[in-house]
This record gives C-alpha cells, structure tokens and sequence, in this order.
C-alpha cells in the first residue's frame, strides 16, 4: 500500500545503491517527449471529436433538408436522435447538444478551414459570437495565439467577458 501512495519513494529506494545514476537532464529529455506525445494525442483525438461533430451535423442538415414537406420534421429528428444516441453513446447527446452539431456545421461550412488546434469546447462558444467578422477573428486568434477556452471565454462576444 505504501507503494502506491509514494511511488516516488518506492522508486528512489529500488535505485539506492546501483552503481548508475540518470543524469537529470537526460531524464528531463525524456520526460519532455512524453509530455508532447500525451499532448498531442490529446490534440488529435479532440480535433477527430470535433470533426464528427461537423460531420453528425452535416448529415442532420441534410436529412432535414430532404423531409422539408413536413414542418416539425427537424424538431422530431433532433429529439429523436439525441435519444438514441444517449441511449448507445451515453452522455454528451441531448437535444441541446445535437442542435448545437447542426448549427456547427452550419456555420462553418467548409470542413477543412476547421482549426485542429481548437478543441469542441473552443468551438462552442465560438457559436455564441453572432458577427461573421468577429467570430472568424476570435477562431484566428484562438488559433493562433494558443488561446485556451477561458482564454477565449473572457471576450465579450464568446462568454461572460
């Protein structure tokens, strides 16, 4: 048990008395390349996230766009998908949510000027920002400027700023 609360400790007496020591920079090296690696994972895995958003979005869209004849057919699929998609995939997928997919998709139509550097976070409260002018200027500078989301959320356009 003491193990796991310190592993540090259990790591230090594991190389009390080798006859090798690791140079603190070489590990510094080391642990630097793993830290990139995690964050990039990370960055590519939520720019996949965020591209199946647009996608989901895009195909809502055009299934909406095909039973146009039938006024309240839009309001019926959304809530009807976020049903089952919250039945399989679990949380994340309420009526709310699925909306906000259609509108992303609707608002950036063009997939490949999606910023792999913005997280879905990122791009949700960049639909808050109404002005074409100002929305494409804070996704630039999000972008950019390495923004985090309440980096971006402090503007007044995009949150409580």
């Amino acid at each position: 048990m003491a193990n796991s609360k310190h592993p540090k400790k259990s790591v230090d007496r594991a190389l009390a008395g080798t006859q090798f020591e690791i140079r603190s920079e070489f590990y510094r090296n080391i642990a630097e390349i793993l830290q990139t690696a995690r964050q990039n994972a990370y960055r590519a895995v939520n720019f996949v996230m965020v591209e199946a958003y647009w996608n989901i979005g895009r195909l809502i869209a055009e299934e909406e766009q095909k039973g146009k004849q039938r006024a309240d057919y839009g309001t019926y699929l959304i809530k009807n998908l976020s049903v089952r998609l919250t039945e399989e995939f679990g949380k994340g997928f309420d009526e709310r949510e699925v909306r906000r997919m259609r509108q992303f998709y609707q608002t950036f139509l063009i997939r490949d000027a999606l910023r792999p550097e913005l997280t879905w976070t990122h791009y949700r409260l960049l639909l808050r920002v109404e002005n074409d002018k100002a929305r494409d200027y804070y996704l630039k500078e999000a972008a950019e400027q390495n923004w985090n989301t309440r980096a971006l959320e402090r503007h007044p356009s995009t949150g409580s700023g």
